[in-house]
């Protein structure tokens, strides 16, 4: 698994690198979730120069890649991308071609190639979402590093069987679990069913990212940022559990919850400040 090697390190495997191993490894353990079915699925994760220098030449990269929509927010950054069309399940045997390492150019309207995408394949098709993501959450946050996307199972059954007003839906989720409130106490985004890949869901999507973390799509999906892949993979990871005892539970006929009091209880002891008018205390 993983002989594709880097151009500074001709004996060195892919998976051996510690950022492209992660996604590999991410990408499979999503997959195997069955979050991400088919070519399902799309992350980007920004890369600090210092941990990828010592693998690959930052100058290099002669494939270069037209942007329909520009970025100098994010000019000079480097990312991690999954690729459009390709399978999660297949990125730990074939990183070169399911992945690719991209910078994205001084003037924010194209992005080079550094590494991977091979056979001419491109980045996700949802890269538009991605980096208008990036953006709004680098300003909220100057530690923000990875988007993720996935379809997770019962976040999307949840939608077809419950108000997608984003207050409720939260409100709903927090009840769930005990835990939720406190990991994602900002709540989470709602946009109306849109089709994806186009840059007018990216900025729909960047927009709930300007004061959460969590946007999801109805029907199809949800959308994380976080710190590290680690931290926004357990963020939602909590949205999916919380959304599949929510699918466990009201059918057969929800007797009691988590009350507003409790909540705001819990939110206190935690040192988290609920979303603002979604608890009624």
């Amino acid at each position: 698994m993983g002989t594709s090697t880097l151009e500074l390190n001709r004996d060195l495997p892919a998976l051996e690198i510690p950022f492209i191993r992660e996604m590999a490894e991410m990408t499979y353990h999503m997959w195997q979730l069955g979050w991400d079915e088919r070519n399902g699925g799309n992350i980007s994760r920004i890369l600090d120069e210092e941990e990828v220098s010592p693998y690959l030449n930052l100058d290099g990269g002669s494939r270069v890649i037209a942007l329909s929509f520009p970025v100098p927010e994010l000019a000079g950054k480097i990312f991690i991308v999954t690729g459009s069309g390709k399978y999660f399940k297949n990125v730990i045997s074939d990183p070169e071609t399911n992945l690719g390492v991209i910078r994205v150019a001084s003037d924010g309207e194209h992005v080079n190639v550094l590494w991977g995408f091979k056979g001419n394949a491109l980045p996700t098709s949802e890269l538009a979402s991605h980096f208008m993501s990036h953006i709004e959450r680098l300003k909220a946050d100057p530690s923000h590093r990875v988007v993720m996307h996935t379809h997770t199972t019962n976040v999307i059954a949840m939608t077809f069987v419950h108000d997608l007003d984003e207050k409720k839906f939260t409100k709903t989720l927090w009840q769930m679990c005990t835990e939720c409130i406190v990991v994602f106490p900002e709540g989470v985004g709602m946009l109306p069913w849109m089709v994806p890949g186009s840059a007018e869901i990216g900025r729909k999507t960047a927009e709930k990212m300007q004061s959460g973390r969590v946007v999801i799509w109805p029907h199809h999906g949800i959308f994380g940022t976080g710190s590290t892949m680690n931290e926004t993979f357990g963020l939602i990871e909590t949205v999916e559990k919380a959304a599949q005892v929510y699918m466990l539970a009201a059918g057969r006929g929800i007797k009691q919850a988590i009350t507003d009091r409790d909540l705001s209880e819990l939110a206190a002891a935690f040192g988290v400040t609920p979303a603002a008018g979604v608890l009624e205390v």
